[in-house]
């Protein structure tokens, strides 16, 4: 009786430990385990000691240890200890160790590296790449949706948020060059396909750069009165009023004239090409964008 007395306790001391180890990696959101990538995850997100978790990265991916991840992570730690020249050679260098369905989060990855230490051309150019993939139908692997994360929470993002997101990216980087007529264009094309209230007040940024001041006028409105998603959060709405703040305190000093030959014709071409496929018989390419030329025309004009 004792016996049996001393398996149960034991049974059910391990039972409890087992769920306090569950609940632990579930705090922490660490995967279990002792694996390199473990220790790294455990070093990164309890001890809080990147330098030590960029080591143990690296060591999973030596290893073959859930690389796609440790690669990210890892990216990721190095962005957020402002070495990111370091993160993006890694990326570049041992992305072909990671699995095809890790190169599209891998890009996304590239972006906002590039994007933080100001490398704008090599910005540009993945961005066209990854929008060309969803031209051809080549993206999602030619699924119509793909799962995304952000802060911990999985949701479906769809070919056309996907590509309202990559324009809306490729128009602020349009931004950074001053190139404020080929940032408005890719902001009105995002906006067709799946409008919001922060690419809005970035379009009618380029607007006012450019001295269209009613043009952005009607656009910054179109926020403050609710009138697209995202126009019931508080910093869409204050940076709606101050460039309309802005506009007001503007007279008659106008932008210099912009380079219309920066437009980056082959880009266009390519945009132009799939728009002619926008119809009720679709092939299975995914026609996503509207004809852009109507709106270089009108900007040139």
């Amino acid at each position: 009786m004792e016996g049996f007395k001393m398996k149960s306790n034991s049974t059910t001391t391990a039972a409890t430990k087992g769920r306090k180890d569950e609940l632990y990696h579930v705090i922490h959101k660490v995967p279990s385990g002792d694996t390199p990538y473990v220790r790294a995850k455990h070093a990164q997100l309890v001890e809080k000691d990147p330098e030590a978790a960029i080591v143990l990265f690296w060591k999973a991916i030596n290893a073959g240890d859930r690389v796609d991840s440790a690669l990210k992570d890892m990216a990721v730690v190095m962005k957020q200890l402002d070495r990111t020249e370091e993160a993006i050679e890694a990326v570049k260098s041992f992305r072909g160790l990671c699995s095809k369905q890790a190169q599209d989060s891998l890009d996304n990855v590239l972006i906002d590296l590039y994007k933080k230490c100001g490398k704008i051309e090599e910005q540009i150019d993945l961005l066209k790449r990854k929008l060309r993939l969803i031209y051809q139908g080549a993206a999602f692997n030619g699924r119509p949706t793909k799962t995304a994360r952000s802060h911990g929470k999985k949701f479906q993002v769809s070919v056309k948020q996907e590509t309202s997101r990559l324009l809306g990216n490729l128009g602020w980087a349009y931004m950074q060059k001053g190139n404020y007529m080929m940032a408005e264009v890719v902001y009105r094309k995002a906006q067709m396909i799946d409008p919001d209230s922060n690419k809005a007040c970035n379009l009618g940024l380029c607007l006012i750069k450019q001295g269209r001041y009613e043009d952005a006028q009607l656009v910054l409105e179109d926020v403050l009165q609710s009138r697209l998603p995202g126009a019931d959060e508080t910093k869409s709405r204050r940076r709606a009023h101050e460039l309309l703040m802005e506009l007001r305190s503007i007279h008659d000093d106008l932008p210099e004239s912009l380079d219309l030959l920066a437009l980056d014709d082959d880009f266009v071409k390519g945009l132009e090409q799939l728009m002619n496929e926008w119809g009720p018989f679709r092939s299975k390419r995914l026609p996503i964008f509207e004809e852009i030329s109507q709106f270089r025309d009108q900007i040139a004009s």
